[in-house]
């Protein structure tokens, strides 16, 4: 699961944890958001889907092709209903559950490496973080990165490399998280030490290999 050898992994001088947000973090239930919109837009999910994801209209979001407000407008114009900065807001929080062991780890490991997050979203889940996922704030601070900001998404290579040039920390030095497969490789490409995130129990072995978790 790493993108170097074992031995290396055993040796590297991690500086930096980088995580992904959705389905890492936290549970992200897609379903439930996709519901809820449906229902304000008095629509069906498999309308509300089509029109937002199946489109290929949420990754102009994510890639920052389409700055906050111009996503808002067209969101709402895409499933038919005007919908509001707070009504956006709540339907995303709903669908997002913390996870509180990885979050226990992640408190832990804030003792003695960096942390921060980037995941592949529009600006405005970084501007309401707070609401969407309150758990976040005092572990990360404002290491708190969208890959909109860098107008580009995981898993391109650039995105990465853009989010530790604003942490100005080496990609030899950092250990990515991710669910994602492809975002995985991506990460690998740009130069960081990567691991597939599956479940609580090899993040642990993943952090023991590389010296970072013990007991």
């Amino acid at each position: 699961m790493f993108g170097r050898s074992a031995s290396a992994a055993v040796t590297a001088a991690i500086k930096l944890v980088l995580f992904d947000m959705d389905d890492v973090l936290c549970d992200y239930d897609r379903g439930t958001r996709v519901a809820c919109l449906a229902k304000l837009a008095g629509t069906t999910s498999e309308a509300v889907d089509a029109a937002i994801w199946d489109s290929g209209f949420e990754l102009l979001g994510d890639s920052g092709a389409l700055e906050a407000a111009d996503y808002l407008r067209g969101f709402g114009t895409r499933i038919g209903y005007p919908l509001s900065l707070a009504q956006w807001v709540e339907a995303r929080r709903r669908s997002m559950q913390a996870d509180r062991a990885m979050l226990e780890i992640v408190g832990r490991l804030r003792q003695s490496v960096d942390i921060a997050v980037l995941t592949n979203n529009t600006t405005l889940v970084a501007d309401h973080i707070d609401t969407l996922l309150p758990e976040l704030r005092p572990l990360f601070g404002s290491r708190i990165y969208t890959s909109a900001q860098f107008k580009t998404a995981k898993p391109d290579p650039r995105c990465y490399r853009l989010c530790l040039a604003e942490l100005d920390v080496k990609p030899e030095t950092v250990l990515f998280v991710d669910d994602l497969a492809a975002n995985v490789a991506g990460a690998r490409e740009a130069g960081l030490f990567a691991h597939r995130h599956t479940s609580v129990e090899s993040f642990r072995h993943a952090l023991s290999k590389h010296g970072l978790l013990h007991g």
